[in-house]
């Protein structure tokens, strides 16, 4: 038996999916510890605009919204063009209702129904979020919900090896905060240190076309688990999958949020003309906007569409910053934004009548029932930026890391960016909230599985 102080659940990184894994972990009554390189937990999570969606909730069906997991699976497999794991997609969907209630009313993490708008992709209002949408909230809940519990998290501390006896994990090998080289053993692992997107020659290898993207995402994530997996045989899947942006302010590296698009916003370029369906997606419209001139676009909105992004924490930090320009004519628009005038007036004339049902998009958008753009108009120039990753290791359905011939790696667990995600091959199958939904209660599934597991054992510690 090892001499290496021992926990029965060890879990690697306190981002979103680490802290919903070590709550599950708590409430079985295991030992658990979250291990996490930065000094505080933050993780992808806290970037994000700590939305999670979720069907067939109470307050859904309150507020007279039709929907249940098998609609929602839907909208994933439309979105996807049915190249999603089903059966993960399906185990998600189908725990996403209760992931929300256990985080609200055992773990006291605030969430709420969020109503007035649909995001590209769901057909149906299921956005759960804290107060103020923001994803530093949901952290801060969460954090707040492991103290609670009493999950420890060392901070500051790098696992640099898994060690593996037999076909299993038998622990870690970490560097504490002060240096010291330290080994923990343990009864199952749980990888939660997200994606790629922050090593730029994996980004390169498997997603060339964001390789020259701004990265907004946390720095933190360089595919170690992707790494670690490799060497253990497991498989991969979806590696060119990633969730972009099309709407990263540029110059402030805040994200100007797609509802002011989905509500009749639009994007044009530095030639005043519009160059594709925004509401198609915001992953898939990072690349488009990248490949306009000078890797850039304007967001153009009006006064109606600013009051309602005012509900955003996002916008009102953006707004505070200055990214966010305001003109009462098409003139100052133009003037500001540095368009050509001819060309602006008629993009803005040419939605003006796709509105009223007087000309067909030829992208393919739909802005029927949405108000004609008016002065005073709004604009901010974005670019596009790759946000996080999707592909990863290989999970079943409940977290378990499969290996290239389908077998298991029996105590190893994976959730979040380190798992392959439920987006497709690439960028326009991610539907909004996509990520979180996979931190969550994949999280949450990888903390239980692992429990379930850790108390199937009757020799004791490995």
């Amino acid at each position: 038996m090892s001499d290496d102080p021992f926990v029965s659940v060890v879990i690697i990184g306190a981002g979103g999916t680490g802290l919903a894994a070590a709550l599950a972990v708590a409430d079985a009554g295991l030992d658990v510890i979250v291990i996490e390189r930065d000094p505080v937990p933050a993780g992808s999570t806290a970037m994000s605009t700590g939305l999670i969606p979720a069907a067939g909730t109470p307050e859904q069906r309150a507020a007279g919204i039709a929907d249940d997991p098998e609609r929602f699976l839907g909208d994933i497999i439309a979105k996807t063009n049915g190249a999603t794991d089903l059966a993960v997609a399906r185990r998600l969907v189908e725990e996403s209702a209760e992931t929300i209630a256990w985080l609200r009313d055992r773990h006291r993490v605030p969430l709420a129904l969020v109503d007035g708008f649909l995001y590209p992709g769901h057909s149906a209002m299921r956005m759960y979020g804290t107060p103020n949408r923001s994803g530093a909230e949901l952290m801060a809940g969460l954090t707040q919900a492991a103290e609670a519990a009493g999950v420890p998290v060392l901070t500051n501390a790098t696992v640099t090896d898994l060690n593996i006896h037999g076909d299993k994990i038998a622990g870690v090998t970490l560097v504490r905060p002060d240096g010291a080289e330290e080994r923990v053993a343990c009864a199952a692992l749980i990888l939660a240190c997200s994606g790629f997107g922050g090593a730029p020659e994996t980004v390169a290898r498997w997603i060339p076309e964001m390789a020259d993207a701004v990265f907004y995402g946390h720095t933190g994530n360089k595919g170690d688990a992707v790494r670690w997996g490799q060497a253990l045989g497991a498989e991969l899947a979806d590696m060119a999958a990633y969730q972009g942006h099309g709407g990263l302010a540029v110059g402030y590296s805040i994200p100007i949020l797609w509802p002011l698009i989905m509500e009749g916003g639009i994007q044009i370029n530095g030639d005043g003309k519009r160059f594709s369906n925004e509401a198609a997606g915001y992953s898939e419209q990072a690349a488009y906007v990248n490949a306009q001139p000078g890797r850039y676009a304007f967001s153009i909105f009006d006064e109606r569409l600013h009051r309602l992004m005012l509900k955003f924490d996002d916008y009102r930090e953006a707004f505070r910053a200055g990214a966010i320009l305001q003109a009462d004519s098409v003139e100052a628009l133009a003037l500001h934004c540095r368009l050509p005038l001819d060309a602006l007036q008629e993009t803005l004339a040419d939605v003006s009548e796709m509105v009223l049902g007087d000309k067909s998009d030829p992208f393919g958008r739909n802005f029927s029932g949405k108000p004609i753009l008016q002065p005073p108009f709004r604009a901010a120039k974005v670019t596009g930026a790759l946000f996080h990753t999707q592909g990863g290791l290989v999970v079943d359905e409940n977290a378990r890391v499969v290996r290239k011939d389908g077998s298991l790696i029996t105590n190893l667990f994976a959730g979040g960016g380190a798992a392959r995600g439920i987006s497709g091959p690439g960028a326009s199958g991610y539907l909004a909230g996509n990520g979180l939904l996979t931190a969550t209660s994949l999280g949450k599934i990888a903390g239980r599985s692992a429990a379930t597991y850790v108390a199937s054992l009757t020799t004791g510690p490995p």
